[in-house]
């Protein structure tokens, strides 16, 4: 699909280096992802689709940018990669010992972490949401 990919990731390796972590990682990923948002409403509005490879843990969180997207005119789709805590721990394994461009470390513990407050999307927030065109 012809989309502008934004990896919050990718960026922050890019700004502050690969060994960010911690609370430095948790300090800059908000102002990285709403800086990305940012510059998604531009590209969207001038018609070009964007894929946010955020986490988007919270429901409520999925539905806060749909609703801004909905806002100005973007429909929304939401695509769930689902797979088990253990292979999640042994792709982070697998990415620790060799970590991709745009890859920091991440510790085993905070991925469990992460798991634990994950809230699975429900069938209704996987269907696309198209923008109600007016009357």
């Amino acid at each position: 699909m012809p989309a502008l990919r934004l990896s919050p990731d990718e960026w922050i390796v890019r700004l502050y280096g690969a060994d960010i972590a911690g609370e430095e990682l948790d300090a800059v990923r908000d102002p990285v992802e709403a800086a990305l948002w940012g510059m998604a409403i531009r590209v969207l509005q001038l018609g070009v689709d964007v894929i946010l490879e955020y986490g988007f843990w919270a429901q409520s969180e999925r539905e806060e940018y749909r609703r801004s997207a909905a806002s100005i005119g973007a429909r929304s789709e939401l695509h769930f990669c689902d797979a088990t805590e253990e292979e999640l721990l042994h792709r982070l394994a697998r990415r620790n010992a060799q970590p991709p461009f745009g890859a920091f470390q991440i510790e085993e513990e905070r991925l469990r972490g992460w798991i634990r407050v994950f809230e699975r999307p429900t069938a209704e927030e996987l269907y696309s949401r198209e923008v109600p065109q007016p009357g």
